[in-house]
């Protein structure tokens, strides 16, 4: 029996079920890519939804850790992270944490450096891959380029190997039309590659109506069929249903009740849309009448690198990280904002609690973030306040540190756009029609296979027409 076949059965012990085909394969070249040293040291694993390939890199990194074989997890969110942590049973964090390290703090601008990678002959295990961005401009990390560093920072120790997993059909980051680390052709430039594509829905999720319907969105991803779009089949399925206007406050009390409000959540295609979901949600089914209560799910919509002091878990809180607020007091308004000091608990990050400035407005914002008018009013405000200082360059740096300037950015996590839940997973997913044309691009199609994607329980189809069924 040959080094590699070896493994091979190793990652097969591993495996708890019948393997598809394309399993097989996967494994058979996972045995091969561990036991070759100089082939090659990137390895892409493409998957459709429901062809197993979480848990099929589960096996192999049991695999991985019974020969004392050294591997770190990661991924591009913290919510992303903790999933993969959770499926594999081991620590895994996210790349930003993984590879960066911190050059510089000055408020506003922290800096952080490509860290020195001590690790030898390591698998660097990356899931979500989809997400990772290239030439980010403005980016406080490294070279901006997070694929190319991720890359880089592999290299950097001796012996190490790369594998990156994730689906190209899911939205590519945003302003691209591919995901870069699932494209053959553009993980060819940095040297060869081997390419792994999961095809094969397997016999589990053939009963799920979720996967089922994932499937034939993917169908036509692939295909590249644009225009009058799906046609989902629901009948036989119990955990994917259509929904009205008339009958969404019930499902959505339903399934808060019985998934758990942490569990549930709204899909939308605008801010618009999230902020109306937000405030009937707040209003008729919570019946939380203050802005903010204990116990309210936020999501933070810019990076922060402030209010960290002595927090090993965090070395600066991202976009997209979601909170649960603890306390909230010291109300006040400032520079044409409204702020207040909040408690907030991170569970994507072992529960780490921090008190943080917040800037209230961005609740409701039908922006991202603070507008571009807000930002520059609230820097001269800010700024102004500092002109006792003698020099420009010191005023400056005293706004990059201000508890204000800084203040955390954010907005209810109940109803989110689809983009800002990428790498997580609910239980319970309603999905909003942002469908009113009469054709859809491939922009809407990998937009609503995202959003189905998400749900692991129930899929509820709000408003669709009659057009998109079966």
């Amino acid at each position: 029996m040959s080094l590699s076949d070896f493994f091979y059965s190793k990652i097969l012990s591993h495996f708890n079920q019948e393997p598809t085909k394309c399993q097989m394969g996967l494994f058979r070249r996972l045995a091969e890519y561990t036991v070759q040293r100089d082939e090659c040291d990137i390895l892409v694993v493409n998957g459709y939804a429901g062809t197993g390939k979480t848990s099929a890199m589960a096996a192999f990194v049991r695999a991985l850790k019974e020969h004392n074989i050294p591997f770190k997890l990661m991924a591009p969110t913290g919510r992303a992270a903790k999933v993969l942590a959770v499926y594999t049973g081991e620590h895994a964090l996210t790349i930003h944490k993984q590879i960066y390290r911190q050059h510089s703090l000055s408020g506003a601008v922290g800096l952080f450096d490509l860290d020195r990678n001590k690790s030898l002959d390591t698998f660097f295990i990356v899931d979500e891959a989809s997400l990772i961005s290239v030439e980010t401009s403005g980016s406080v990390f490294g070279s901006g380029d997070l694929l190319g560093d991720l890359i880089g920072y592999v290299r950097n120790g001796s012996g190490n190997k790369l594998i990156l997993i994730g689906d190209n059909a899911q939205l590519p980051p945003i302003g691209m039309a591919c995901s870069p680390a699932l494209d053959r052709e553009y993980m060819s430039m940095f040297g060869k590659m081997w390419y792994v594509e999961l095809t094969t829905v397997v016999r589990q999720a053939l009963e799920s109506g979720i996967l089922h319907n994932a499937t034939l969105l993917r169908t036509l991803i692939k295909l590249s069929s644009q225009g009058g779009g799906p046609r989902f089949e629901l009948s036989g399925f119990s955990d994917i249903e259509s929904i009205t206007g008339g009958e969404l406050i019930e499902c959505i009390s339903e399934a808060v009740d019985k998934y758990g409000l942490d569990d549930t959540v709204v899909l939308c295609r605008s801010n618009k849309r999230a902020n109306r979901y937000n405030a009937g949600i707040r209003s008729i089914v919570l019946f939380r009448e203050e802005q903010l209560n204990k116990g309210d799910r936020v999501m933070v919509v810019k990076n922060c690198y402030q209010f960290l002091d002595d927090i090993q878990e965090l070395d600066f809180i991202a976009n997209g990280d979601v909170a649960i607020l603890q306390r909230i007091r010291h109300y006040e308004e400032r520079y044409g904002l409204h702020f207040a000091e909040a408690t907030l608990l991170f569970p994507d990050y072992n529960d780490v609690e921090i008190t943080a400035k917040v800037v209230l407005d961005t609740l409701t914002s039908e922006s991202a973030s603070l507008s571009k008018e807000q930002h520059q009013s609230l820097y001269e405000g800010v700024f102004a306040d500092y002109e006792y200082l003698p020099t420009k360059k010191k005023r400056n740096e005293a706004v990059r540190e201000d508890k204000y300037y800084n203040a955390l950015q954010i907005k209810y996590a109940t109803a989110i756009t689809c983009h800002k839940s990428q790498g997580g997973q609910w239980g319970c997913v309603f999905i909003d029609n942002p469908f009113w044309q009469d054709e859809l691009t491939m922009d809407d199609l990998k937009w609503l296979y995202t959003a189905i994607t998400r749900a692991v329980g129930k899929v509820y189809l709000v408003n669709f027409s009659k057009k998109f069924f079966k």
